[in-house]
């Protein structure tokens, strides 16, 4: 599937927990973790588990850079 988001990073699913209706996606991407938070139904549909190969899509209005 093609995506109109540039900010399309390659990783590995490192955890998923769930509680209540939400499910918190932890992803390697290069040796850094991504957390997302995502629907417990979302999360089901896809059958996220740790090991899984995913994209994370990061589409945002603002994006901060530190140094």
């Amino acid at each position: 599937m093609e995506l109109s988001a540039r900010n399309q990073l390659k990783g590995k699913v490192k955890s998923v927990k769930t509680e209540g209706l939400t499910a918190e996606v932890i992803v390697d991407v290069g040796g850094n973790d991504l957390v997302s938070t995502i629907t417990k139904a979302s999360a089901d549909h896809l059958r996220l588990k740790a090991g899984d190969a995913v994209t994370v899509v990061i589409k945002a209005s603002e994006v901060l850079v530190g140094k």
